[in-house]
């Protein structure tokens, strides 16, 4: 809705568009100080209406490639961020071990998966601009035929966000890869990935927007419950089973966005029995999940960890 000023005798339409925009100031009578004014009202029909609003949230952006730094300016006008999600990568599962010379043949562990914010809101200074870094899932180790050598599903990249005046944000470090020794006698013969740990500067606990949303109501992100962060989850560590011609399946990867009650996720599934041609590879995980890890026959391999995302959207409390 436009707003007017009076200006030496005209009335002057305020600009509120761009990056910086016009501002209406009123004197507190208490303080007797200007004030940045927020919100203005005028009564109607007996009722007060809204007519200005210094600053409306946002639509929601996800971001999600891997390949790039991706930024974004803040608005002139808003202090917060809402990130409903933001996970570090999965990393890969291993790769499942066919025959060896000890008699067994081994399933690959699963991957782990990276450390996770749900609904928190961070300040950040309008106009700044934020850089993005968002995590690619971890390659899954390569499955291994008779004798079986080592091999290694990859570590997930960390997802991450800073800002040119505010700093480090959050770092949600990937989940890494089970790791698949051949001819090992101790089990388990593929350990799973390790979960990606975290650092995240402290969130806002508490407040409304100048468009009248409280943020403790923010519940729409993967745990259903505001002010949510947390490390990954571990991998499951591989099967080992005697003899030739097991078809022994792999062995799943670490769930994302799991809390400590331990609620699941979205991780990468395990491989399947049987040989490479009926689906035995290790599942590719989604949205930072671990991947699973690679049946035994043949020596088939792990899935690829799930890549990193943010989503979110500006605010202004």
């Amino acid at each position: 809705m436009p707003m007017y000023v009076k200006d030496g005798g005209d009335w002057r339409e305020l600009d509120t568009s761009g990056d910086n925009p016009d501002q209406l100031y009123c004197r507190d009578g208490t303080s007797f100080t200007n004030k940045t004014i927020l919100n203005g009202y005028v009564k109607t029909g007996g009722a007060w209406k809204e007519f200005y609003n210094i600053f409306l949230t946002t639509d929601f952006q996800t971001f999600t490639d891997t390949t790039q730094q991706l930024f974004e300016r803040v608005p002139a006008l808003a202090n917060k961020i809402h990130i409903q999600k933001a996970v570090g990568a999965g990393g890969g599962g291993g790769g499942g071990l066919a025959y060896d010379k000890a008699g067994f043949e081994d399933s690959g562990g699963g991957g782990a998966s990276g450390a996770f914010i749900s609904d928190m809101v961070f300040s950040v200074t309008g106009g700044e601009i934020l850089t993005f870094n968002i995590g690619a899932g971890g390659t899954g180790g390569n499955g291994v035929g008779e004798p079986p050598t080592n091999t290694q599903g990859t570590t997930g990249g960390a997802t991450t966000l800073s800002g040119a005046t505010t700093g480090p944000i959050f770092t949600l470090n990937g989940g890494s890869g089970a790791v698949s020794t051949g001819g090992r006698v101790s089990a388990p013969a593929s350990v799973a990935g390790v979960a990606g740990t975290r650092t995240v500067i402290s969130g806002v606990g508490s407040g409304t927007t100048t468009d009248g949303l409280n943020i403790t109501t923010f519940t729409s992100g993967p745990r259903a419950t505001f002010n949510q962060q947390g490390n990954g989850t571990n991998g499951t560590d591989g099967v080992r089973y005697s003899g030739d011609n097991a078809n022994g399946v792999g062995s799943p990867g670490g769930a994302s966005f799991v809390n400590l009650a331990g609620t699941a996720g979205a991780g990468g599934d395990a491989g399947n029995g049987g040989a490479p041609e009926s689906g035995q590879f290790g599942k590719v995980g989604s949205q930072g999940g671990g991947g699973g890890g690679g049946g035994t026959e043949q020596g088939a391999p792990g899935g690829s960890g799930g890549d990193g995302l943010v989503q979110f959207r500006f605010l202004r409390i």
